[in-house]
Formats: C-alpha cells, structure tokens, sequence
C-alpha cells in the first residue's frame, strides 16, 4: 500500500510541473483539462489493472499491458519535459542569487524565455511519447526479414546454400490482431528455407494462450521440418497455481500442442539434420538463463549423442548461456541460435550507423550476429512483445540464414 501511496505522490508532482509548462505555452484553458483529464484517466486505469482489475493468473494479460504502455507513454512526456524546465529552475535560482549577492538589476530570466523553453520541452517529449503510442498501435506487427549469409570452412558440402527461418519469441498471449499474425506466419513460409528453428517462449504464461493460434502456426512448413525449444516463459513460472501438479499439465499441454502443430521440440536433445551422404547436428537445450531465471538446460545432456567434429548448430533461448556455458564447452558449435531479449523492444537501429537499446547494459549480446572463439550466436529480436505491448525501433523479426561453404582457392 506504502509503495501505491508513493508512486500517485510522485505522478502527481511530475504532472504539476508539466501543467506549469503547459500553461506557460499556451493560452488555452481546454489543453489543461484535457492534459489533467488524460492523466488521471492513465493512473486511474494502471492502478485499477493492477489492484483490483487483475485476473487471477494472468499477470501479463493485454488489459494490464496496455495500462503499462500508456503510463510509460505519459510519464515520458512528462519527465522530459520537466528535465528542461528544471534546468530552466536552477538557472534563475542562481541568477537570483546573483542579483542578491551583488545588487545588479539586470534581468537574467524573461517570460518570454521561459515561454520559449517550454515549448521546445514539449515539442521534443512529444516526440517519444508519440513513438511510444505509435509502438503501441502499429510498431508490434511491424515485421521484418532480416537475412544473413554465414560461411565456414568445415561446412558439410551438401548443406552449401542451405537456408534456415529463425522465430522466437512468439508470445501469444499478448496478440490482437489474427490478420497481422496471419501475414507474418504468410511471410514465414514465403522464404521457403530449408528449414525451420524455433526458439522458445511460445507462451506468456499458459498454455491455453497458444489455443487460439495453434492450428494457424500449425501452417508452417519448411521442408526438413520445423524444431523447437522452450523458453523461461514457457515452464509457468510467473503465475501462482493452486497445486504443483496443475503446473506440471500445463507444461505437459504445451509440449503435447506443439507436438500436434508439427513442431519437434528438443528437451536437451539432438537430432540430424541429413542431406545426401552429410549432415549437421543439431541440439537443443531446454532455457537456462544467468542470474534468477531457470536453469534446466543440461548442454552436456543435449549433446551426448553427437561428435565432437559434426558441425553444429545449438537452439539456446537465453544469450546469456552461450556468454557463460557455450563458449567454454569443449566442443565447438559453429552457430548457437537464440532470443530472449527482445531488444527491450525500444532502440535505434539504422543499418551500419546505429544500433543501440537499453538492454544492453543486460546483455552484452542482446540481438543481430556475434562472433567469439570462432564461433557464432544470433540473437533474435523476437516475433512477439511481453510487457509494453509495442515497439518502438526494434521491430518483430524473421531471419533468414544462408549457410555457405568457404572457398579457400
């Protein structure tokens, strides 16, 4: 309760000083009421969602969702803007001080600047609030192939030109919108790779939340099959069930429904992938993440029943085991594909400029290809959104990897 009483404090002293701003910029009375009216309406809504709105269960349903994604919004046009004006604050407070102190007359703050900052305050909150609403309503379906050409030395030459769709991600119990989850699946299957990875986090939460789409999912098709892994959201670890056993059959419907969709699902296994007389391992382990997200992933498990000089392929959901586990195994795995991250679905990426998101301070490896020891992971951005329910500069990704062999002439 102590915490509710704290945050409504502090949002409502972030608005009052916006309010200031807005009464500096403009004569209107109607833009106050309507900018008060929003507020209220956001906090009114974010804390009904979360006290006595919330469903038992559902801790990330799309109602709560979307009461996080326009208090984000909200808060971020005020924090800006108050950033400005309090710089605006301090300034005249020393220059008061001055005035004091020495007895000048000069006027060091004018309306008219004050007025001036106020708007340029605003004009550039403005710009991530609208960013964080366009996220909202059209940024999360905003689906991009992104392709990638991989070559090594020891690639098996059967597999030269062989093409790989990664999905990860899929979170399903944030959809709302079948047609734009219908056009991606579409765009899945229009790149006709070889075949197909997924690689974890199915679910939010429960498997009931894949019903809806499990038979349009059940349309992807690649032709040396489509393979799975599970992610940290996959296990039912952030709900409360009322028994152990209730928790453990949900895990069994979600392995049982990819099952029946045409997904392979590899549970700290391998199979081999065969092409003429060569092949490629591929293994898969179940989530292990660093620090307090699970750890069932057993890579020496998973491996047991390939050698030492296939060349590999490892679904990994969590970046963080190729850092910590991977990369110091004795065996060599040519690529490791992952996701997890999501590129904290807000960043800038402009394709050989920049590519930069807060969770980087996370994750050291967060999305794109990385090469360390020889080897490579790519970490995908994710096909779905948990959380915030949009994206803002890091959009919903397939990829689409070509595995070439290296000419050494």
């Amino acid at each position: 309760m102590l915490r509710w009483i704290v945050f409504v404090i502090i949002y409502f002293i972030l608005g009052f000083y916006t309010l200031q701003a807005l009464k500096t910029a403009t004569r209107f009375p109607w833009v106050y009421y309507v900018f008060i009216a929003m507020s209220l309406i956001v906090l009114g809504n974010f804390i009904f969602q979360f006290t006595w709105g919330e469903t038992a269960g559902r801790v990330l349903s799309r109602p709560k969702s979307y009461a996080f994604g326009f208090l984000v919004a909200i808060l971020t046009f005020k924090i800006i803007t108050i950033i400005f004006l309090f710089s605006e604050d301090i300034f005249r407070f020393i220059t008061a001080g001055y005035q004091k102190f020495f007895g000048t007359a000069r006027e060091f703050s004018l309306p008219e600047r004050r007025r001036f900052l106020s708007l340029i305050a605003m004009g550039i909150a403005a710009i991530p609030f609208g960013a964080l609403l366009y996220g909202m309503v059209r940024g999360k379906y905003n689906f991009k192939v992104l392709k990638y050409k991989m070559e090594y030395e020891d690639l098996p030459p059967a597999f030269d030109g062989y093409q790989i769709t990664q999905i990860s991600d899929i979170h399903s119990g944030s959809f709302d919108n079948r047609g734009k989850i219908e056009y991606a699946v579409d765009l899945i299957n229009k790149q006709k790779s070889d075949v197909i990875f997924f690689t974890g986090d199915m679910v939010n939460n429960k498997a009931e939340e894949m019903k809806p789409w499990a038979e349009l999912f059940s349309s992807l098709s690649a032709v040396d099959g489509i393979y799975s892994i599970l992610g940290n959201h996959d296990y039912g670890d952030y709900v409360i069930w009322e028994t152990e056993e209730e928790k453990i059959k949900n895990l069994d419907e979600l392995k049982q429904m990819q099952k029946e969709m045409g997904f392979d699902l590899l549970l700290n296994e391998s199979r081999y992938l065969v092409k003429e007389e060569d092949k490629l391992a591929l293994i898969g382990v179940e989530n292990w993440g660093r620090g307090g997200f699970r750890k069932s992933g057993d890579l020496k498990k998973a491996a047991s029943q390939i050698g030492k000089d296939d060349f590999k392929i490892l679904l990994s959901h969590d970046p963080s085991h190729w850092e910590d586990v991977v990369l110091k195994d004795k065996y060599h795995y040519h690529l490791t594909l992952s996701g997890h991250t999501h590129g904290m679905q807000f960043g800038i990426e402009i394709p050989g400029w920049v590519k930069w998101s807060p969770v980087k301070w996370r994750y050291k490896y967060w999305a794109g290809i990385y090469e360390e020891l020889g080897e490579f992971i790519n970490v995908n951005r994710g096909f779905g959104f948990l959380g915030y329910p949009g994206r803002v500069g890091i959009w919903p990704e397939i990829t689409v990897i070509t595995l070439k062999k290296k000419d050494l002439t």
